[in-house]
């Protein structure tokens, strides 16, 4: 968040600097004297154009950030009265992200894998999923429950998966 009002002070001061050196630059040299109500109007402009650029890009530099193996299983979009554009264009504030090169295989036809949730101005949140890959299933380890070695599961049920599931797909399929 200190990130966004530094750029967002950033995109200020380069829109000050700017008409400034406009204002100066059309007084000397063509005698045209701009009206006083431009400078605030162009610092307001740049810090509200600043902060929908941050965050409209959040998403996009976090996955260009995130190592290959990594796969975005899921986004959430958000929308608020607040910010009537993205009502327009939703706004990616959440994901969640499998990253293939850590996943385990506790049983056979069993893939565990940690499960990142992303969020927007949130700590990097890790939940232990387990996926069966034959039975198109998904079992959320927390809270004490695990897998056997024969792939018996404790302390969780088996969820239900459509086939074309992202994550399901990640974790058995390669992607």
């Amino acid at each position: 968040m200190t990130n966004d009002f530094l750029t967002m002070l950033a995109g200020a001061a380069l829109a000050f600097l700017v008409i400034f050196a406009g204002r100066h630059a059309l007084k000397t040299l063509f005698g045209i004297v701009l009206p006083g109500w431009l400078m605030p109007a162009a610092i307001g402009l740049a810090m509200i154009g600043t902060a929908i650029w941050s965050e409209y890009s959040w998403f996009p530099r976090l996955r260009a950030g995130l190592p290959e193996t990594a796969v975005v299983v899921l986004t959430g979009q958000d929308t608020a009265p607040w910010r009537p554009w993205t009502y327009v264009v939703p706004l990616t504030v959440r994901a969640m992200v499998i990253d293939r090169a850590n996943l385990r295989a506790p049983a056979p036809g069993v893939t565990e894998a940690d499960l990142l949730l992303l969020q927007r101005w949130a700590p990097i949140q890790t939940v232990a999923v387990a996926y069966d890959c034959a039975g198109g299933r998904r079992a959320d380890l927390f809270g004490g429950a695990s897998i056997a070695a024969d792939g018996s599961l404790s302390g969780a049920t088996w969820q239900p998966l459509d086939p074309g599931d992202a994550g399901l797909r990640a974790a058995c399929l390669g992607g």
